[in-house]
């Protein structure tokens, strides 16, 4: 696997063509009276052209506004990412946010997630963060990664995350 960061010049449809954003879900974490549950929630995420075209508009955007993309190549074909965005915040503004972070389906389990999260985490760090915060899709296998990496549930919410993926876990990471 080649492990890089990437450029605004580079994300377009062709960078994403055999990427698969696939995920059959069968039960998500979920916050009820304060205490966390795992409950049934059967849905398929399948990404197709509209989702790529959304993800690259924000891709380009975090690398616009100082943030970092990083991008896990294998025989030069995308098969994992993750973003990093540029402004700090938090009452402490010690937060940055991992925006980002897919691994296509055929290429999980094998590590790639894992070391572009710590890749992230590290340019987080570098760039004077102390945590970085992850508005996290709820699925249990989603969760499971993240636990495994050391996140646990963010000290502050971010609101607009909140209000914007209301069923997501909201974590956090000390870098």
């Amino acid at each position: 696997m080649e492990y890089r960061a990437l450029s605004t010049e580079e994300m377009d449809l062709e960078l994403f063509k055999e990427f698969k954003r696939h995920q059959v879900v069968t039960k998500c974490w979920r916050k009820i009276d304060g205490n966390w549950v795992v409950k049934d929630n059967p849905f398929e995420e399948n990404w197709g052209e509209e989702e790529y075209r959304i993800l690259i508009k924000c891709l380009k955007h975090t690398l616009e506004t100082g943030g970092i993309v990083f991008g896990a190549f294998k025989e030069g074909i995308l098969k994992g990412i993750s973003s990093v965005e540029s402004e700090f915040f938090g009452s402490n503004q010690e937060y940055l946010d991992l925006s980002s972070i897919h691994v296509s389906e055929e290429m999980r389990g094998m590590g790639i997630g894992k070391q572009l999260f710590q890749m992230a985490s590290t340019w987080a760090r570098e760039k004077g963060a102390k945590k970085l915060y992850i508005s996290a899709h709820s699925s249990i296998e989603s969760q499971a990664f993240y636990k495994a990496m050391g996140c646990v549930e963010a000290l502050e919410y971010n609101k607009e995350h909140v209000e914007k993926e209301p069923c997501d876990c909201q974590l956090e990471y000390i870098v």
